[in-house]
């Protein structure tokens, strides 16, 4: 049913060339949360789809005909969207001191359909891993058949964090300078290494 998920895995394990496009582009926003011993307990996602895809993934799902897709509607779609997730560590690589987080499944999720866009709301739990002092999430698609842009408008929040915590967010440079790269560029690096260079990373320190 969930034709996202499905149709990256079958795409990605294609030519990095014919991934030196994005077929997808997820605008997405993050919620940190903390918890009381300080460190990082959850993140909850959001994550906006394309308006391509979006019509893509909700054909047929309008049941009742009345031109508004409802949470209702879209549930079993959701459902499938982030258990797929964890096949592709939900596009995310956290890591805090020397170690890295682990993720528990995806809890509280739903889909919403407004204006066109399609997007998926997530919290994806820590279940170890998140150590005082801070912690660093890269987002993005490893195979780049997904591109993750943070939004421009408030795309983090820490909720709960001690008064001793800030964040920075680097986003990636644009792509324009590797689309003059040549075929033999692309093909001496493997898939699971080109979509790094797009990552989107968040910095959190607690002082």
């Amino acid at each position: 049913m969930l034709r996202f998920f499905a149709a990256a895995a079958f795409l990605a394990g294609g030519a990095v060339v014919a991934l030196a496009h994005p077929h997808v582009i997820v605008t997405g926003k993050s919620e940190l949360v903390f918890g009381k011993d300080g460190t990082i307990s959850a993140i909850r996602y959001s994550w906006t789809f394309d308006e391509f895809f979006s019509e893509f993934a909700t054909q047929g799902l309008d049941k009742n005909g009345d031109g508004v897709l409802s949470r209702e509607e879209l549930a079993d779609l959701a459902k499938v969207n982030v258990e797929s997730l964890k096949e592709y560590e939900y596009f995310t690589v956290g890591k805090s001191g020397p170690g890295k987080l682990v993720f528990g499944d995806p809890v509280d999720y739903w889909l919403e359909s407004k204006d066109k866009l399609l997007t998926l709301h997530f919290t994806l739990p820590v279940k170890s891993g998140s150590q005082k002092g801070g912690v660093s999430l890269d987002v993005y698609d490893p195979t780049y058949f997904v591109a993750f842009n943070l939004a421009e408008e408030n795309p983090v929040k820490l909720i709960g964090a001690p008064e001793n915590c800030s964040f920075a967010v680097k986003r990636p440079a644009s792509q324009d300078k590797n689309q003059t790269q040549t075929e033999s560029f692309f093909n001496s690096i493997t898939a699971d290494q080109y979509g790094s260079q797009f990552a989107n990373t968040v910095v959190v320190t607690c002082k």
